[in-house]
Formats: structure tokens, sequence, C-alpha cells
């Protein structure tokens, strides 16, 4: 019996050793690459697959920090997409729809632990941003944030109203039937895309009061074809983010970045740092 509670601990041992060793060794990789973390809604009585409590949310980025992890804003993230350097272990928190619950709930969290992030707007919202079954943020809540921190929280685009399916074909991609029953010939999808796209830069110009600050885009459903890309540049904008569970290197092409979920709320602190570390790549220094 006591080799075999012997034999166990020292299995145990080695166990425990070799993760270290692959854990050195994956940290000694992760440089010159981001790991985008993606999330949706913070909130402490909503619940889904997409919703973290606060708590939780605290400790996922208390943790990353207590493990030696960079957080980045996303001019320094465009930034190493052209070329700069980014810190060891870089992190991007991004946020999709842009729901009140951020400025309420994960702002504030933000704020105290001076972690920057970017949050991707539907922004026909605006309009009425109580009308949604979740709330959406306001003007006045984003203006404020934009001038509160300059440079550490962005508002970018999700569409301005295109985030929803027509059955299993997302609404960026089409066609769609129209009003009158009939099906949207090709030319007509390419045209809505297009004058979505463009109102939703335009939404969020007139917010930063510039006329190129809208330059970043995330697929809603994390859905996108060569022609929705073709239609994002031609509005300007010159990154755009995906759901692939992958890190972002400059090999990703700059309309397809890669994010990794934190979101969910079983994903607990260590889990997260394991999801984000077994997913970290050899990278060929960039000259």
């Amino acid at each position: 019996m006591i080799k075999k509670v012997l034999a166990a601990l020292l299995l145990a041992v080695v166990l425990i050793g070799a993760l270290d060793t692959w854990s050195y060794k994956d940290a000694l990789r992760y440089r010159d690459q981001v790991a985008v973390l993606m999330y949706h809604h913070v909130h402490d009585t909503d619940q889904s697959s997409s919703t973290v409590s606060t708590a939780l949310f605290r400790d996922q980025l208390n943790y990353l920090k207590s493990k030696d992890y960079h957080f980045i804003s996303l001019g320094e993230f465009k930034q190493f997409y052209d070329g700069g350097s980014v810190p060891d272990k870089a992190v991007l928190v991004t946020f999709d729809d842009g729901y009140k619950s951020f400025y309420d709930n994960a702002y504030p969290i933000l704020k105290e632990l001076d972690v920057p992030a970017v949050n991707f707007v539907v922004t026909k919202d605006l309009d009425d941003p109580l009308a949604p079954s979740i709330p959406a943020l306001s003007r006045d809540q984003i203006r404020q944030m934009l001038s509160e921190r300059p440079g550490r929280y962005d508002f970018q685009c999700h569409s301005n109203n295109l985030h929803f399916k027509e059955g299993k074909t997302a609404a960026i991609i089409g066609p769609l039937t129209r009003e009158d029953g009939a099906l949207e010939t090709p030319e007509q999808a390419v045209a809505r895309v297009a004058a979505d796209t463009k109102a939703c830069a335009q939404r969020l110009n007139e917010l930063y009061g510039s006329d190129h600050a809208a330059d970043s885009f995330a697929y809603p459903f994390g859905i996108h074809s060569k022609t929705a890309q073709d239609l994002l540049t031609q509005a300007g904008f010159r990154y755009a983010f995906t759901i692939v569970n992958e890190m972002a290197t400059r090999a990703n092409p700059k309309l397809e970045i890669p994010r990794v979920n934190a979101g969910n709320p079983a994903i607990r602190p260590e889990l997260l740092d394991k999801q984000i570390m077994l997913r970290v790549e050899s990278v060929k220094p960039f000259h």
C-alpha cells in the first residue's frame, strides 16, 4: 500500500514538473502575437452562454495579470499588425454588441484594473438604446468613456443593422428576402451591405468627431465573405475580427483576425489561462 502511495506521489511530481516545463516553454514562445479575448455581456442576474458575472470578469483579469499577461489597447494592437512590437503575453480585450452592461458593469472594473478594451457596437441601437431586449449603450455614455480615458477605450463597428440571420443566412452576406417576397439579386444584396457598412462608419465617426476613427469591425456571428470584406475596405475599415479560436499573428489577414472566447460563465480564470497558452504559436520575428 505504501509503495502504491509513493508511486502515485512520484507520478504527480513528474506530471507537475512536466506541466511547469510545458508552461515555461509556451511562455517563451508567447511573443509577437496577441490573445484577443471576446466578451459580450457582464451581468450579475442575466444568464446565458455569453454572460459572465462581474466577479468572474474581475477574477479573469486579475488572474491573467498575476500570470504576467500584458493588456494592450486597440491602438497598440493596430500598430502591431502594421509592424510594431507588443509586449510578451499581450492581450486585447474586446466586447461585441455594445450592451449597456459594458458601461454599468465592465467599464468600472476595466478602469480600476487599468485594462483597455474595445466594444463593437450595433449602431442602429444608438437611436433608441432601451429598445433592444438587452439595453444598449447610448451616445452620451460612449462619449463619456471616450473622453475619460482617451486611447484606452474604443468603440467600433458590429454593423449598423445587420446583426441578424434569415434562416441560416447571415444578413452581412445575404441575399435576403425583399418586402415583395422575392429574393434579393446579388447586386441588391451588395448594395444593402455597402450602405450598412458606410452608415456604421459614419455614426461612429460622428461620436469621435473624426472622419477616420471607424476602422475596425467585428463580423456578426463571425460570418464573412470576400464580398463583405471588399465592402468593408471601401467603407474605410482596415481591420476585422472573427470568432476563430486562435491567437492573432501577422500571418492572419487584417480582415480575418481571430479571437479567443473568454465570455462564457464556465471559463474560470485558470481555464482561460490554459486556453490561451494552448493556442500560443511559434512565430518568426518580424522584420
